[in-house]
């Protein structure tokens, strides 16, 4: 689907840069479509992927995030970018900085900014909410290193929205899942047996359908407000457990057991535990009224089905 069929002439011809155009950048990019309303553009620091880029309407420009200095023809490039690339991972100056957002919001503020910046971030910034519903409006309190990267690249897209007049965009983004995704359903979780909390010591967890997201990406590069941050999930509200006992049930696989957490130490890996220290639920109303969002898929039990995608 074409998002861009019923906008105004002067919003055609579009220049649209993608930086990390993994998954859900090409669906964004499907969303968006290509051709003579839109160029699409890629970043990429792999040039094995041109090839593919290509093969999908998008033109490919090499670059890397973490070599400031190849990303200087991006400058004045596009009129609209869709940044998805995450910070790095590994360790650097300072674990609190997202320097790889900083380097691009310095080269697309040198000349001819974007009209529109859309960053995707995450719901971790809100950090553990104790089950408390959240909008847009709740504090940050990032508990882990990543979540904190995030919230400094915020910061570093609105400052750049801030001193230049690009409208920028933050996508505030739960659990991605999808069938056609790698990783993209529970199923191999399931079948490996893990563990998840018992009732009295779960977590309430989020999610979005990649296509979903993709498709919110594409429009708040049109119909994102000016310095504005959008939660951007469906309408589910589970706790962890029961979307994977959701899960088991669709695919005809046994329920994951149920352990008590302070048991789970010993049983599950840290990165799960992390989730498992949050808890929270998403309010998604600005996603539909401000970006007017039609999930397809507004539950977890419409999309898991392998048929969904």
């Amino acid at each position: 689907m074409n998002l861009l069929g019923a906008l105004p002439a002067r919003f055609r011809r579009e220049r649209v840069l993608i930086v990390g155009c993994g998954d859900v950048g090409q669906r964004a990019a499907r969303a968006l479509g290509a051709g003579a309303r839109v160029r699409l553009l890629a970043l990429t620091s792999s040039s094995e992927r041109c090839a593919a880029l290509r093969a999908q309407g998008i033109t490919p420009l090499t670059g890397n995030l973490d070599q400031p200095q190849s990303l200087q023809r991006l400058a004045g490039l596009a009129t609209r970018v869709l940044h998805l690339a995450p910070p790095p991972s590994g360790e650097h100056q300072d674990w609190r900085l997202d320097p790889r957002t900083r380097a691009l919001a310095r080269v697309l503020a040198r000349r001819s900014p974007p009209a529109a910046l859309v960053y995707g971030s995450t719901s971790g910034v809100y950090g553990d909410c104790a089950g408390r519903w959240v909008d847009e409006a709740t504090p940050l309190q990032p508990l882990t290193p990543r979540a904190w990267r995030r919230v400094d690249a915020e910061a570093a897209v609105h400052h750049l929205g801030r001193a230049t007049g690009v409208r920028t965009s933050v996508l505030r983004i739960p659990g991605i899942y999808a069938p056609d995704r790698a990783g993209g359903t529970p199923r191999e979780r399931l079948l490996r047996g893990t563990p998840v909390l018992r009732p009295e010591d779960d977590v309430y967890t989020n999610h979005i359908h990649a296509d979903d997201l993709g498709r919110a990406c594409a429009l708040a590069l049109w119909r994102g407000r000016a310095q504005r941050n959008v939660n951007v999930s469906d309408d589910s509200a589970l706790k962890m457990g029961d979307y994977f006992d959701l899960a088991a049930d669709l695919y005809g696989l046994p329920r994951p057991p149920r352990i008590a957490r302070d048991a789970a130490g010993d049983q599950l890996p840290l990165v799960l535990l992390s989730f498992m220290n949050e808890s929270r639920r998403l309010r998604n109303q600005r996603m539909k009224t401000e970006l007017r969002l039609r999930l397809r898929y507004p539950s977890v039990g419409q999309g898991l089905v392998p048929w969904a995608a």
